[in-house]
């Protein structure tokens, strides 16, 4: 059965492009309609139950995250669509979750629904929605959930049991609360730019620290954490270290 797709986006144009893209090149995929509104998006996805949404992230009416919370259940895969804005950007990449930016290049969507055949009959989408909705819904950064894919499989890791992400290469180690530590294939700066809102601060070219584990700073270039190892502080990020770290503790005094 050749999967079902609706397209959602506020922008015609965009519904014209993405629509001539996948009938030439991808043809096997039926396009059953599209919507120029949130709000017409949700009516269709809960009448043509569709197996594939691209979802515009950002329309007048409602977020994409917002017509997907309003649905009780997610039997479909998601694919967003989305300009290069940093709020969006930064929530979908923290979140693992597929995207395609506008302009539509062709390469990117070939990419995109070679992922979404690897995932039929998955819930790997799902999942990361559900957890990109939760998070959401969560008011205290560190209570957020990161999926991470690690050597081990995908791990869903609460930023509170992050303390600190150390750089080697083109690789990261994530050092735990429980005093483990996880490899990712992720670069650092892939990591900085997701959780640098959440309490995380890049202090050495190698090192980002969650403010929640950082007990104070010890001598001229290291932040001390609460398991008693040492973070570096590279020189010409001291005065910056310092300010952030005040500014943390002022923040979440109690």
């Amino acid at each position: 059965m050749n999967p079902k797709s609706l397209i959602i986006d506020d922008n015609p144009f965009i519904i014209d492009s993405l629509s001539d893209q996948i009938r030439q090149h991808h043809p096997e995929i039926e396009i059953i309609g599209n919507a120029r509104s949130g709000r017409e998006g949700l009516e269709k996805v809960r009448t043509l139950k569709p197996g594939l949404v691209f979802l515009d992230v950002e329309m007048p009416d409602m977020t994409g995250f917002d017509l997907l919370g309003q649905l009780r259940e997610i039997t479909f895969q998601t694919i967003f669509i989305t300009s290069f804005s940093h709020y969006a950007i930064k929530a979908i990449r923290f979140n693992a979750l597929d995207y395609l930016l506008k302009p539509i290049e062709e390469e990117e969507l070939r990419q995109a629904i070679r992922r979404f055949y690897a995932n039929l009959g998955k819930t790997a989408n799902q999942e990361h929605i559900q957890q990109a909705l939760d998070n959401l819904k969560t008011e205290t950064p560190q209570e957020q959930k990161l999926f991470l894919q690690t050597q081990e499989g995908e791990l869903r890791l609460p930023l509170k049991n992050i303390v600190s992400i150390e750089g080697e290469r083109n690789y990261s180690y994530i050092h735990l609360a429980n005093n483990t530590k996880k490899l990712s294939s992720k670069t650092l700066g892939h990591f900085e730019e997701i959780l640098s809102d959440k309490g995380f601060f890049r202090c050495h070219r190698s090192f980002l620290v969650n403010g929640h584990y950082v007990q104070g700073l010890q001598g001229p270039g290291h932040f001390l954490l609460h398991n008693g190892n040492l973070a570096p502080i590279s020189r010409r990020k001291k005065s910056e270290a310092t300010a952030w770290f005040r500014e943390y503790l002022a923040d979440n005094e109690h």
